[in-house]
């Protein structure tokens, strides 16, 4: 099981942050991601796996000025 914002997703062998973002349907981008206090950055969604019984956080791209 993964947590991501207190809900519980399935984990299977294999999953990166990438197939993550898609099995939770979510339409933000996030700049990164934080999986137990280690930050994912986006260039790394791809290869990053998320081991079983992860903790995941969202970090959101936001705009400044």
């Amino acid at each position: 099981m993964i947590k991501v914002r207190g809900k519980d997703y399935s984990w299977r062998k294999g999953m990166t942050v990438s197939d993550l973002l898609k099995e939770i349907g979510d339409p933000y981008l996030y700049a990164v991601v934080r999986i137990n206090e280690k930050a994912i950055s986006k260039p790394h969604f791809e290869t990053t796996l998320v081991p079983d019984n992860s903790e995941v956080y969202l970090i959101p791209m936001i705009a400044g000025g």
